[in-house]
């Protein structure tokens, strides 16, 4: 692979999470490994990953619902349940959450890797139909990238990422300040709202060579992107 595949990886028995992190990075991947539900949704809001792989059973936050939470945010990655949970309601449930997959404990390497790749091809496969215009910009939000006319692109990293696209999504309308906190940051707390400010500053600043684009705050409310 040319290009790393960053995958995280959510096992809370460390000795079976250890031994499918080294197997995966020999093959070429990079593994980024949580030992809780709540751990790994923090790295899933850190980093872009292109691949999730999730237990079912897990502290602090199950992999269902860690699912849910994680296909409010992004309904395009792929989720891969590894569990020892193999019940048919186990299973239509992981499937009904967001999952793409589930591989059911006691399992072979060989095959997490080839559902594991399965998963990847469809993904590169799905079109990028997220590419949106503002103003003299284009944002592709899949490749999580923004590009001037005639510029090179700019990387966006995933929250700015989201963030840009829930306030294109709502151009020239108010974006609720409460919603979109909830919806990225799992909270519209003090310290979460001025993390957002920043954002939002870093966000204007990227798109600040087309004058005719703003990104208001309306006091009270939220923000309104105008292209």
């Amino acid at each position: 692979m040319d290009k790393k595949t960053h995958i995280i990886f959510a096992e809370d028995e460390i000795a079976l999470a250890s031994i499918v992190k080294e197997s995966l990075e020999t093959r070429g991947f990079v593994v980024h490994l949580a030992h809780d539900g709540r751990k790994a949704l923090e790295l899933f809001q850190e980093l872009n990953p292109e691949l999730l792989v999730l237990d079912v059973m897990m502290p602090k936050k199950d992999g269902f619902t860690l699912a849910k939470e994680i296909r409010q945010l992004d309904d395009k990655i792929p989720i891969l349940f590894l569990t020892a949970k193999s019940q048919p309601a186990d299973v239509v449930e992981g499937f009904t959450v967001g999952g793409n997959d589930y591989l059911k404990k006691p399992f072979s390497m060989e095959e997490l890797i080839v559902r594991i790749h399965n998963q990847l091809k469809r993904k590169d496969n799905q079109p990028d139909s997220e590419i949106i215009t503002i103003g003299n910009y284009l944002f592709d939000f899949p490749k999580q990238s923004l590009q001037y006319k005639g510029e090179n692109k700019q990387s966006l990293t995933h929250r700015e990422a989201h963030l840009l696209f829930h306030l294109c999504k709502n151009q020239n309308r108010v974006l609720d300040r409460s919603l979109i906190l909830n919806k990225l940051w799992g909270s519209d707390d003090f310290f979460n709202a001025r993390s957002m400010d920043v954002f939002i500053s870093k966000l204007r600043k990227k798109l600040n060579k087309d004058p005719n684009i703003q990104i208001l705050n309306v006091r009270g409310y939220g923000y309104k992107l105008i292209a």
